[in-house]
């Protein structure tokens, strides 16, 4: 079950490039409803209880103009816990990660 997560009041900085997400075998990752590929990055989260987190976050279809520092807008962030071998945690999906300030003429050209 993937829980939606209350954006207000949070802020999101690109902490790494954009990078393909490969499974098991090492092959590129793709979405079981579109067929299109993830894409993962992780992001600073600002305006935490608890200070800043980095949350590693999975996106469908590669997030264009994200660049390391710069200021990002995410649209329908979910959280996920999951449990393997022992092992357990959270994962987090949003349906749309892009620059802040995406200028019109990228918007025009998307």
């Amino acid at each position: 079950m993937r829980i939606p997560v209350d954006l207000s009041g949070l802020t999101f900085i690109a902490g790494s490039d954009p990078e393909g997400v490969l499974d098991m075998e090492r092959r590129p990752r793709a979405d079981k409803e579109t067929g299109e590929l993830l894409w993962g990055l992780d992001l600073v989260v600002l305006g935490l209880p608890d200070g800043a987190e980095v949350w590693n976050v999975r996106v469908v279809g590669e997030p264009k103009g994200v660049e390391v520092g710069a200021p990002l807008r995410v649209q329908g962030l979910t959280a996920m816990t999951w449990e393997m071998d022992g092992r357990h945690g959270v994962s987090f999906r949003a349906r749309l990660i892009e620059p802040l300030n995406k200028s019109k003429s990228t918007v025009a050209a998307a």
